[in-house]
């Protein structure tokens, strides 16, 4: 694995409670069995087990949902997962989340993403590049012409980080709106785009247009859960809307195949969670064989890192096996990333570098 490790890579489909340690789960499910929250045996065994059924999983993401219900708990995992990131060598990380409302608790989805950024700013393992969107369209920068984010001291490790704010598919549309305007609000603190997502088979695709529509037309980027399930008219609506990417396109019929392909918006390959979810029957039957032969954009991601027992390397390391790739090939495969990510163009810019440089490092590699 050292290798996988040491290849530069970026991730754009990464969900923040989804990519949870292990044990800070454990650590967290004890203290709600501690309070009678939960019954902690009955999740005990699912959280130490590394090869989780369906069923396992779904009862974590309960489990994940209950603990996240402080912002010092979501602060803390939103810390503990950039540093997870940039440990095994990705260089650039779109995080996605959901702004949580509880008024119980006094949160509001303000208030919920303020938490998350305050985690960001918390690394100290790497230099974090935390920068506004849209330079040049008067966000604010300081002197130095990059971002007004960025923490810790010159470093030779530094890992790009940007925000995505999910629409969860059972929200209303007013809902949905409040998210895409807080997002435009929050541009300056490393906010970039919004993502749809969910359970696939809740809501109905025109509830949520209003609200993509006016953060596109805001100047975010837009990525939308396509294909999770079958659904030929919603998938063909997505295809329509020409989201700046897709994830995951599961259940494609020929059609929307082929409007995916003319469209040429870039597909997040998420090749663990595909199989764990039952969304694939087996790997080699997975849609990145045809997409990298077709040579269509894609990239490969995590999903939910913590939750399916991946890392990113893992996923390298597992197509490549798979699919019969050797290292050139997904060296150019995450090179070719940096043409999907949303930032602007002096970010990609400095990505390419970080490749350049890799690729003469890792040359004798790559060419075996």
């Amino acid at each position: 694995m050292d290798w996988w490790v040491s290849l530069p890579k970026i991730e754009l489909h990464a969900h923040l409670n989804g990519s949870i340690r292990n044990s800070t789960l454990l650590e967290l499910a004890k203290g709600l069995g501690e309070k009678g929250t939960i019954v902690f045996s009955d999740v005990e065994h699912a959280i130490l087990k590394k090869d989780r059924s369906l069923r396992e999983v779904f009862k974590l993401f309960d489990v994940i949902h209950k603990v996240t219900t402080e912002l010092e708990t979501v602060t803390r995992i939103t810390k503990e997962v950039v540093e997870d990131f940039a440990a095994e060598n990705v260089v650039y990380l779109e995080l996605r989340t959901t702004p949580k409302k509880n008024d119980l608790k006094g949160i509001s989805k303000r208030s919920y993403m303020e938490a998350v950024v305050k985690g960001v700013m918390d690394v100290t393992t790497v230099e974090v590049d935390l920068a506004p969107q849209g330079l040049g369209m008067g966000h604010p920068v300081n002197s130095g012409g990059r971002s007004n984010l960025c923490n810790g001291t010159a470093r030779k490790q530094k890992i790009y980080v940007r925000l995505l704010l999910s629409i969860d598919r059972r929200e209303s549309t007013e809902s949905a709106m409040e998210t895409a305007k807080l997002a435009l609000e929050m541009r300056h603190l490393g906010v970039t785009g919004i993502d749809l997502s969910g359970n696939p088979v809740v809501g109905e695709w025109a509830t949520f247009l209003p609200a993509l529509q006016f953060a596109k037309e805001g100047g975010l980027s837009i990525t939308l859960h396509c294909g999770e399930v079958p659904n030929k008219e919603e998938i063909q609506a997505m295809l329509d809307f020409l989201p700046g990417r897709i994830g995951h396109a599961c259940c494609f019929g020929e059609e929307e195949w082929r409007k995916l392909e003319s469209s040429k918006i870039p597909v997040e390959i998420c090749l663990t969670s595909n199989i764990l979810t039952e969304s694939i029957s087996s790997i080699d039957l997975h849609h990145f064989a045809d997409l990298h032969k077709a040579k269509h954009p894609m990239v490969l991601c995590t999903d939910d890192s913590g939750v399916f027992s991946t890392s990113l390397s893992d996923e390298y390391a597992l197509a490549s096996s798979t699919f019969g790739l050797g290292r050139s090939k997904m060296f150019q495969l995450a090179q070719d990333a940096i043409e999907f990510v949303f930032a602007d163009d002096a970010v990609k810019a400095e990505l390419r570098e970080i490749f350049y440089s890799a690729g003469r490092k890792l040359d004798s590699d790559v060419r075996n």
